[in-house]
């Protein structure tokens, strides 16, 4: 490592699902806590492309903003159409969309390494980089656990560095063309490196700080930042077997459903959360998680040792069918057809020795990617500042 220089990276991000932020900042937090001489400039690609975004022309909102709105909705089986548009779009505009590139690269200091942290759009970013800023490395880093081809995660005619978390992934990548001296696989997703500090103080104490019983089996439930209805009548559906598990909800930032699990009259022991910072200390506390099977959820839930309960059918989100898959591969849990078979999944979950195989399966996957990145993107870093 060359310890004199400051070097400039540019990352790319993108404010659909929580995902890609999540990825920013833990990679922005791992890399203040070992000291790298890395100065970091970001760029929502929903903001750069604001000014050609066909879905703010037809619909008065950008494509992000849609992508969110059919999550909060659960209108997940929407997904494949709008992902069919999504690339229809921006291989149609992809001359205007490098254009627009070049006119950003212009106005920024020359980078050392540009990241991208995001789908669809890796072809114009590198096209528009190279012509401006021309041998500048770039580096996507996948977000998710397999990519949709054509034109989503991989793109072949790039010669960006790809970084996978997944066999799956890698695998593609060497079948669509990539080079191998392209291809990195690293041991899972980048999580925050918070995830990975020990708690402080006695996880059945602070459960019963919460109001819950310290030797009972405890759930958490969780669905992203925003949380879900489905959350609701997983209460609901739960309340018949309250007699051997107490549930933790996360809401996030939906107050209407904090409140309404709230109130709702239950004989479940319960503690319900609205949005906070404090994920890893409540997946402490916790058995087994029940969520949806979204790449970081699974990716945190591993890390904290918990055995996961999710969902799998045809409303699944493209980007998420895989995860279910690998699930199942990994033995680490159970994937449902609908969460209305939840009592069922957790009985058979909560088994002593099916949970012990789980917990055995989820403590050997060892996800260490947020402390491999860092030497992976240093290592071409310093690659190029030798040439």
């Amino acid at each position: 490592m060359t310890d004199d220089k400051i070097f400039s990276l540019h990352i790319f991000t993108l404010n659909a699902g929580g995902g890609h932020y999540a990825t920013l900042k833990a990679l922005s937090a791992i890399a203040i806590q070992q000291k790298r001489p890395w100065e970091i400039t970001v760029t929502d690609i929903g903001e750069l492309s604001e000014p050609i975004d066909p879905y703010k022309k037809l619909f008065g909102s950008d494509g992000n903003e849609l992508y969110n709105e059919m999550i909060g909705a659960d209108w997940t089986w929407l997904h494949p159409i709008m992902m069919f548009f999504d690339k229809f779009f921006i291989r149609l505009l992809h001359p205007i969309g490098v254009k627009l590139g070049e006119q950003h690269w212009q106005k920024q200091p020359p980078p050392d390494l540009v990241i991208s942290l995001i789908p669809l759009y890796n072809l114009p970013i590198w096209e528009s980089l190279q012509r401006v800023k021309p041998h500048t490395p770039m580096v996507t880093i996948m977000t998710d656990f397999a990519d949709i081809p054509p034109h989503f995660w991989v793109e072949p005619k790039t010669q960006s560095h790809l970084i996978c978390g997944t066999d799956r992934a890698t695998n593609q990548a060497r079948s669509l063309g990539i080079s191998e001296e392209y291809i990195v696989q690293t041991s899972g997703m980048i999580v925050h490196p918070r995830f990975y500090q020990p708690i402080s103080g006695d996880r059945f104490v602070e459960r019963q700080r919460l109001g819950l019983e310290k030797n009972r089996l405890t759930g958490i439930v969780l669905f992203g930042a925003k949380g879900s209805a489905t959350m609701l009548d997983i209460a609901k559906y739960l309340d018949c077997i309250s007699d051997k598990i107490q549930l933790i909800f996360l809401c996030g930032s939906n107050q209407k459903l904090a409140q309404a699990l709230q109130k709702r009259p239950t004989k479940l022991r319960q503690y319900v959360q609205g949005f906070t910072d404090e994920v890893p200390y409540f997946l402490s506390l916790a058995d087994f998680f029940i969520g949806k099977p979204g790449p970081m959820s699974i990716s945190e839930a591993m890390v904290m040792n918990l055995p996961v309960i999710v969902e799998g059918n045809s409303s699944t989100l493209m980007t998420e069918k895989y995860n279910a898959q690998w699930i199942l591969e990994k033995q680490v849990g159970m994937v449902i057809n609908s969460f209305r078979n939840i009592v069922p999944a957790v009985e058979e979950l909560l088994q002593p020795e099916n949970l012990l195989r789980y917990q055995a399966n989820v403590a050997a996957i060892k996800n260490q990617a947020v402390f491999e990145v860092p030497d992976i993107l240093q290592g071409i870093l310093d690659r190029k500042s030798s040439v």
